[in-house]
Order: C-alpha cells, then sequence, then structure tokens
C-alpha cells in the first residue's frame, strides 16, 4: 500500500478529497493507495508527497513560475529584445488570469532528506541538470554538484541552517550569476557579489555567469606586451606579459601575498583593472590588505573579492570563479585586467571538503579526481583576446602554498602544469634577508620573454646565470678555507647583484629606474661600491640620471629601447656618478 500525503492551508472539504483521490487512483489503477491529509504553512492550494515525489500545486508554486517567465520575457524576449517596460503590466495582468482560471500544471519538486556541513542531499528532483541554481524552502539558495539515479547533491549558497530535513527544493532553470561592470570598482563583495564593505548594495545592472567557457584559441592571440610588476628581480628575470598566468609558489610566510599586492600597486595609471580574490583568508588580514591599497590610491582600480576561513566550504569554491566572471566581462570590453588568486592551496581544501561530504571517491591526498579539472578551467579564462574580440586581456597570478618547500605535491604539481610559469619563493632566503625571496633556478617565465621591454630583455639576459653560479659558489666556499681571486671576484660581483635586486615591500620601481638599476649592476659599476651601499647608490643614480636626462625616461617608454648615442650617453653618466659617489 502506497500512502499520499496531500498539504493544504485549510482542511479540504469531503467534496475536493473525493474529486482528488478519483483522480490519483485513475492515474495509478494498479497500486492501492491511502491518503492522509495535513494542514501545513502554505499560501493556498495543495502540495502531494507520494514517495520521493513531490507534487506543488500551491499558490507559491504558480508565483515562482509567473516570476521566471516574466523574467524571461523581460530580459530576453521571443526576438532576443526583451518587452517594453510598459507593457508589463498587461503580462502580468494575463499570467494572473490563468491563475484564476486554473490554467496551470502542478511543479514537480524536491525534498531535502539530508543537510549537513553546507551539503545538502535531495530526493525527487528529476529534471535538475548538473551546476543549476536550485531553490531550497522560501529564501535558501544551492547549486547542484551529483546528479544521482535516485538523489541530487547540492551545496547551499546562503546560511548553512536555511536548509532543514523536508524543506521543498524547486529547480530555477539558471546557474549562479554574479553582478558585473564598472560599480564594482573599489568595492569588497561576497562569491555572491554582495558587499562587504558596509557601502550601498550594487543594483547589478549587467550580470554574468560565474561559470564560462574558456576563450577558444581563434579567439586569442599571443602575448606580446608587458604587464610590470615593479619588482626588478621579476621584470628582469621572469617577466610577464599580459595575458599570461604566472603561478607565484612557496611556504608560508614568504612574501606570496605582497609580491601579488605590489604588482596591484604598481598598475596605478597604467589602464589595468585588477581583481583580489581572497579564498579562506583571515578578515584581519584582507583587511590590512585594502587599508594598503587604498593608502597607495589602488582600490580606485581594485576589486575584493572575499571568502574568509570563517565562511563555508561552498562559497570558498565559489569566490574564485567569481572574480574570473568579473574580470572577464571587462576583458571582453576590450579592457587588461589582473587577478589574483590568493590562494588556490585553500580551494582545493574546500573543493575536497565538499567532494568528501558529496561521498565522491578520494583519490590522492584524499583529493577528488577532478580537482585538476576545477583548477584548469578556471585558468584558462585567462588569456589575451584578439584585435576582432576587443584585444583585452586577462592577467592571472594564482598563488599555491607549498608544506616545507615540497613543490612536487599533488596541488603544487597540478597549477605548475597548468600555468605559463611559475615564481618559487625560498623561505631560506626569506629569513636571510632576500626580499624578493625568489628562486631563479626553480623561477620560470614561459612566455613573458616576448612581452618583456626590449631595452630590459637584453640588459638581463645574463642576469639569471650569474645569480645562479654566484649561490653555487657560495655554498661551496662555505666549506673551503682559501679561495682564488677570481672565485672571491665572483662572490663580491654576486653579493653585490643579489643587494641590488633586493626591493621593500610596498615599493614598486618604474621601468626606467628598472632599466638604470640593471644597466649599472650588469655593466660592473657596482666594483668600487661596498655591499651595505649598493641600494643607497643606485637610489641616488635614479635621482641623477632622471634629472640631467629626462629624454632617455621618454626613449624608453616611445620606443622600450636605447639607441647607440643615448646608450654611450648613460655610460658616461652613471661612470660619473659613481666616481662622485666613492668620493663621498
Amino acid at each position: 500500500m502506497r500512502e499520499i500525503i496531500v498539504k493544504s492551508a485549510i482542511a479540504l472539504t469531503e467534496e475536493q478529497k473525493a474529486k482528488l483521490e478519483a483522480g490519483l487512483r485513475a492515474a495509478d489503477p494498479q497500486s492501492e493507495l491511502r491518503f492522509r491529509y495535513q494542514i501545513d504553512r502554505i499560501v493556498g492550494g495543495i502540495v502531494v508527497v507520494d514517495g520521493e515525489d513531490v507534487y506543488d500545486a500551491s499558490i507559491a508554486a504558480e508565483l515562482r513560475k509567473l516570476k521566471k517567465s516574466s523574467d524571461r520575457l523581460v530580459h530576453h524576449g521571443k526576438d532576443g529584445k526583451g518587452i517594453a517596460v510598459q507593457d508589463i503590466p498587461a503580462l502580468l495582468k494575463s499570467k494572473l488570469d490563468e491563475m484564476i482560471d486554473h490554467k496551470h500544471d502542478y511543479e514537480v519538486c524536491g525534498k531535502v532528506i539530508a543537510a549537513a556541513d553546507g551539503v545538502i542531499r535531495i530526493e525527487g528532483l528529476q529534471d535538475c541538470r548538473y551546476g543549476e541554481l536550485l531553490l531550497v524552502g522560501t529564501h535558501g539558495f544551492a547549486l547542484a554538484m551529483n546528479l544521482e539515479e535516485t538523489e541530487v547533491g547540492a551545496i547551499l549558497l546562503s546560511e548553512i541552517d536555511t536548509a532543514e530535513y523536508g524543506d521543498f527544493v524547486y529547480t530555477t532553470g539558471k546557474i549562479v550569476e554574479v553582478p558585473v561592470g564598472d560599480e564594482l570598482l573599489g568595492r569588497v563583495v561576497n562569491p555572491l557579489g554582495q558587499p562587504m564593505d558596509g557601502g550601498d548594495a550594487i543594483k547589478g545592472e549587467t550580470t554574468r555567469c560565474v561559470e564560462s567557457p574558456a576563450p577558444a584559441i581563434i579567439d586569442r592571440q599571443k602575448v606580446s606586451e608587458p604587464l610590470q610588476t615593479g619588482i626588478l628581480a621579476v621584470d628582469a628575470m621572469i617577466p610577464i606579459g599580459k595575458g599570461q598566468r604566472e603561478l607565484i609558489i612557496g611556504d608560508r610566510q614568504t612574501g606570496k601575498t605582497s609580491l601579488a599586492i605590489d604588482t596591484i600597486l604598481n598598475q596605478k595609471g597604467k589602464d589595468v583593472l585588477c581583481i583580489y580574490v581572497a579564498v579562506g583568508q583571515r578578515a584581519s588580514s584582507v583587511g590590512k590588505i585594502v587599508r594598503t591599497l587604498k593608502a597607495h590610491g589602488a582600490m580606485d582600480y581594485t576589486t575584493i573579492v572575499l571568502s574568509t576561513a570563517d565562511d563555508s566550504a561552498p562559497l570558498q569554491y565559489l569566490a574564485p570563479y567569481t572574480g574570473a566572471a568579473i574580470g572577464e566581462h571587462w576583458m571582453e570590453e576590450g579592457k587588461d585586467v589582473l587577478i589574483v588568486y590568493d590562494d588556490l592551496s585553500k580551494h582545493a581544501v574546500a573543493y575536497r571538503a565538499i567532494s568528501l561530504l558529496l561521498k565522491r571517491p578520494a583519490g590522492r591526498e584524499a583529493y577528488p579526481g577532478d580537482v585538476f579539472y576545477i583548477h584548469s578551467r578556471l585558468l584558462e579564462r585567462a588569456a589575451r583576446m584578439a584585435d576582432e574580440k576587443g584585444g583585452g586581456s586577462m592577467t592571472a597570478l594564482p598563488i599555491i602554498e607549498t608544506l616545507a618547500g615540497d613543490i612536487s605535491a599533488y596541488i603544487p604539481t597540478n597549477v605548475i602544469s597548468i600555468t605559463d610559469g611559475q615564481i618559487y619563493l625560498e623561505s631560506e632566503l626569506f629569513h636571510s634577508g632576500v626580499r624578493p625571496a625568489i628562486n631563479v633556478g626553480l623561477s620560470v617565465s614561459r612566455v613573458g620573454g616576448q612581452a618583456q621591454i626590449p631595452y630590459i630583455r637584453k640588459i638581463s639576459s645574463a642576469l639569471r646565470l650569474k645569480i645562479a653560479h654566484y649561490r653555487e659558489l657560495a655554498v661551496f666556499s662555505q666549506f673551503g678555507s682559501s679561495l682564488g681571486d677570481a672565485t672571491k671576484e665572483i662572490l663580491d660581483d654576486g653579493a653585490k647583484t643579489v643587494e641590488a635586486l633586493k626591493q621593500g615591500e610596498g615599493q614598486p620601481m618604474s621601468a626606467f629606474r628598472e632599466a638604470v638599476s640593471l644597466y649599472a649592476t650588469v655593466k660592473g659599476h657596482l666594483k668600487s661600491i661596498p655591499v651595505s651601499k649598493v641600494n643607497a647608490f643606485l637610489e641616488g643614480l635614479y635621482r641623477y640620471i632622471s634629472t640631467t636626462m629626462p629624454e632617455l625616461q621618454r626613449s624608453l617608454k616611445d620606443r622600450g629601447t636605447f639607441d647607440h648615442r643615448e646608450e654611450a650617453r648613460l655610460e658616461t653618466a652613471v661612470s660619473a656618478f659613481a666616481k662622485q659617489f666613492g668620493a663621498q
């Protein structure tokens, strides 16, 4: 015997019960049915529960369908142009007339059978699609992640306590969308696009799906324009181009976030819009970053997408995709965008938690088998678009945290294989006072060299080998008591080169200052300068050259290089300043 539960706002009359029972028995004459009637908290109409299947013929269901069809007509219309605003009242009246005249059908919905840690399991939702936005109860939302034979697994996008056992779940026919556009500049938002900075609500006149396909190969062009980070060691040895994906990797407390924030600060006045996505970070740490950006005037061109460590795993999982959607909107408008994902290690941990709660099979390090795919489909959305597609770009700087310098772990190797290079920050260098603590031997930029400023590429071509040679000799020199003159000279030159590449936090350099510093370093003008005075010398040299030879700065900006006469004048000026500095 099958039990049918009928829920209504008020008690049904005997006539209504008889009519309902006759109709249901006629639909399934082979089964023996038993009916149970309940008074429930619904506005009107009835809800019929038949085992796993729920048939919603309530007024609330009709109003939801009215809103869904009205939204579709208002935004798209039959010809894709939508309907006029003055036609909306007539549309609503016709839909309401259909409801009053009983020209409506029931809505199939599901029911929550389990809820824990932001993950719910639903039965009876047979027409659900993967990635679809679901309405839970009256005001909760969830994202469908698992489609099984009899159940659907979903992650809650609202508060964890918004879903309880027995709540009805409805499909919406939509996927998650967030507001995009210039209105988000200077704002701190959560992964759903809601403000977190105490400011006004974001109107969201333009929205975009958080998940979208990466640009096709035919719609892209090669990376050929530099994105200056303002960090001398990066721009000289590991250059980044617009549209590139460059990984920043290293142990905790090695300066990964500082390097990314300095890159954002350096985009001031360069027509590059920035997005900082904080995944699983402490709210206090992000607050400090916001204050730093405001102090340097960088919040005017920056949006922060924040998912703190206190947020649920589903929100932490969604945050990078929200940031990518915001950036793609600007990229498709022909603008240049820089997006920082800080960090994808915590994003992978959040996805692992979701997958285990959804009872997916665990693989290496308990991560699910598709953890590579969630990062590849995210990072492939960064690109430099072809001129026919607007010529915009989105440059991605994902951050990965390693444990004890192990870059061969599962998530680090995954992201290294996806990106176009990596900047490896080493704890040992950091604690020895080398900032940024870049290990040049393990760092590489696979495509950025094509986009490097020509003169900086020319002058810094041998810099990486010089530093690698110096560090190798420095290790061996600790075991030997006597060193030859040639070895001592290499060690002295290497120590001064490393000192020249040191840079304080929040002090990005202009391209011209980088060119002057590199010229003095590579051409041997630091030989007579003590290591302790290298930075003072380079700072004074930059001020001297900027004051006496401003035309060199214009040449580098216009042509990206110096001609023979300009380089000869630069050589004379640097030599003169070095003599003057040494005489002090």
